[in-house]
Order: structure tokens, then C-alpha cells, then sequence
């Protein structure tokens, strides 16, 4: 496969994904919500969660974000229930650290793996991590 060929196959897995974000109907009973913004492209997202026993239980996002950030925000959705805030700080690390050169995020997150072209793009690194960003910053209110 060439590397113009790879391109289109991510620029479409993209647009898919930030076609089909889940988890957006609002949620009863939040017991936690935070807004981030990613201050270079002013993407933000705004999120609310319950948290039972340490684990995420319910999700909701709102997210008004580039066609990445729409990406990685649809990537978390579909695997956020059931985490805890260290898994979620995991993730967040893992995904900043493949974003400068490190590996994908290991499994239920290598869907990840989509967003790999956007090393290039360091201006648009704070619109793919704000999904767990914004969920940490509820969890340590």
C-alpha cells in the first residue's frame, strides 16, 4: 500500500469516526462535568459523568472540535464505561506519548492508531487529547 493510499484510508476512518460520535444524550444525575478547550484551534468538548465504586458508569459529550478531535472523542466514547481515573490517565498518556513518536495505546484504545498522521500536526494534539483531559479535570474538581 502506498503512503498516499495509506493517507486516504486514515482521512476516511477520520471522517467516519467524527461522523458517528457516541454518547452524546445528556446523562441524569452527573457526578461529575468539565469543560476543555484546546486553546491553538479552540476545539472544546464538555462532558458529564457518573462515577460508582471508582468506574465511569455513565458518559455524555458534547463536542465542537476539528474532524481529529471529533475522531479521538468518538475513539474514548466507545471505551470509556467501566474505566477507572488511572485508566483514563493512562490512556491520556499513552495517546500524548504516541502522539510525539510513541506506540499506539494498548488495547481497548488502538483504534487510536487512526490518528498516527496527526504527529505532524502538533497544533492539533490538544484537540485529540481533550476527551480524557476533560474527563480528568472532572475527576480532580
Amino acid at each position: 500500500m502506498s503512503e498516499q493510499d495509506l493517507f486516504k484510508l486514515y482521512a476516511d476512518r477520520v471522517l467516519a469516526l467524527a461522523a458517528d460520535i457516541p454518547l452524546t444524550d445528556p446523562i441524569a444525575a452527573p457526578t461529575h462535568e468539565a469543560t476543555q478547550r484546546a486553546p491553538l484551534c479552540g476545539s472544546n468538548i464538555a462532558v458529564a459523568l457518573r462515577i460508582e465504586d471508582g468506574r465511569i458508569t455513565a458518559y455524555s459529550q458534547t463536542v465542537h472540535a476539528c474532524a481529529l478531535g471529533q475522531a479521538s472523542a468518538s475513539i474514548f466514547a466507545r471505551h470509556v464505561i467501566g474505566r477507572s481515573e488511572a485508566e483514563v490517565a493512562a490512556l491520556r498518556d499513552a495517546l500524548a506519548a504516541m502522539l510525539t513518536g510513541g506506540p499506539v495505546p494498548a488495547a481497548p484504545f488502538a483504534d487510536y492508531e487512526v490518528l498516527i498522521a496527526a504527529r505532524a500536526y502538533p497544533n492539533r494534539h490538544a484537540s485529540i487529547l481533550l476527551a480524557p483531559d476533560a474527563v480528568l479535570s472532572a475527576l480532580r474538581k
